[in-house]
């Protein structure tokens, strides 16, 4: 049985509410009123009439922090995780049961997420704007740095173009996901998007990938549009905007060494030769919309965030996690809800396969992270409690969380 662990204050007894609507009923609740307000005045402190009496921001109020735990079945461990308002500049780890174990205090805030590498490290992509398109962007980063366990800057590279992601190679050195004008001539051919959305009279960004050493010398560049089709890779929702061609949102290096781009706004997942910059695998829409965070499994499969917020092949916009065979392309497995609009991030997003074969889910926009059994039964949910301003609005948002054991946390530990 899960063990639920409720945030709620009640301000009346079962009693008092069931006492109340018996009086209601019998009409003499009025007479009766004072006996109630005397007996309830020392469980409810007086309000002011100026302050509000309901939360107004809608993930608060439905709760936050731990919402349930089943210890038997969940995957103990702890989880990491960057929230996105411009002002925070901290990264959590939580337990189990939501309490807070070791923070690190970033120099920038995030841009967009960070992850503990095999060494115990942190790397994490900060945020620093600049007048460029993209660094005006609230997607945008400007900086990747590693971080040891007591917080001490171990490196750091900087690029202008710089956002969304970022990871530490194999061999050591950075790759990032970057972003500037597309050519002038491309621009016309690209399909899809919402016409006159463009930027600075007709302009358009597209992404291209930058590996450098953590000293900054760069050493290979992946341009986008040198390798996808204008005319044939379209903007998928005729309503997204037209400021970015292909928005690539995601980048894992593969066992091979290869690389796994995800470009979201024409919902296409690829694998990049990275000798050759070939890309020797493809998958669009349908199945895939929107979709975030591609990594491939220890047993080869792909698997994604797939976020949905213009679906192809359904009538309405729902998220859910995928596992996709990349040999056939089937889906092999997936986690949505019964009610398949209950579950809904449109943008950000990740999912993680943890060692006990359950999966570890981020439903990004609203900061809600949970776990999931092979079968789909929820064994662990969580809401960020940090809220703060982005853009125009108060949000708990979360690019990226993670799930980490706690052999992975001595060893981060280790790093002091």
């Amino acid at each position: 049985m899960i063990h639920l662990y409720y945030i709620f204050q009640m301000k009346a007894t079962r009693r008092n509410v069931i006492r109340l609507a018996g009086l209601a009923a019998s009409g003499t609740l009025g007479a009766n009123m004072s006996g109630f307000a005397i007996e309830t005045a020392a469980q409810e402190a007086p309000v002011s009439p100026s302050e509000p009496t309901i939360e107004r921001l809608t993930i608060r109020r439905r709760g936050v922090g731990l919402r349930g735990y089943d210890p038997k079945r969940a995957f103990t461990g702890f989880t990491l995780f960057s929230p996105l308002p411009t002002t925070n500049k901290t990264v959590y780890l939580v337990d189990m049961l939501g309490n807070v174990a070791h923070t690190w205090n970033m120099p920038y805030p995030p841009g967009q997420s960070g992850y503990l590498t095999e060494r115990g490290t942190l790397f994490y992509n900060g945020q620093i704007p600049n007048e460029s398109h993209v660094g005006k962007a609230p997607y945008r980063g400007g900086a990747a740095l590693e971080m040891d366990w007591r917080g001490r800057i171990l490196w750091e590279v900087n690029h202008p173009d710089h956002n969304h992601d970022g990871i530490r190679l194999k061999n050591g050195n950075v790759l990032l996901i970057c972003q500037k004008p597309l050519p002038a001539e491309i621009v016309p051919k690209v399909r899809g998007g919402r016409p006159g959305s463009e930027y600075d009279d007709g302009k358009m960004d597209a992404p291209y990938l930058v590996e450098m050493t953590i000293k900054g010398q760069i050493v290979w560049e992946w341009r986008s549009w040198e390798h996808l089709n204008p005319e044939k890779d379209v903007i998928t929702a005729v309503q997204d905007d037209r400021d970015v061609w292909t928005v690539a949102n995601g980048v894992s290096e593969m066992p091979d060494g290869n690389l796994l781009v995800s470009f979201r706004d024409i919902s296409t997942v690829v694998m990049i030769n990275r000798r050759t910059g070939a890309i020797y695998w493809k998958l669009g829409a349908p199945p895939l919309s929107g979709q975030h965070a591609p990594h491939i499994l220890s047993n080869g499969n792909v698997l994604l965030f797939d976020n949905g917020p213009h679906r192809l092949d359904h009538s309405f916009p729902f998220s859910r996690v995928l596992e996709i065979d990349p040999a056939t392309k089937e889906i092999v497995w997936k986690y949505q809800e019964a009610r398949v609009s209950d579950f809904f991030s449109p943008r950000i997003s990740n999912a993680q396969r943890l060692p006990n074969g359950n999966t570890f889910i981020n439903e990004g926009w609203f900061g809600r992270f949970f776990e999931v059994t092979r079968e789909g039964s929820v064994v662990w949910e969580y809401v960020n409690p940090h809220f703060g301003p982005r853009q125009q609005f108060m949000i708990n948002a979360v690019q990226r969380a993670y799930r980490y054991s706690a052999a992975e946390i001595a060893r981060a530990q280790s790093t002091a």
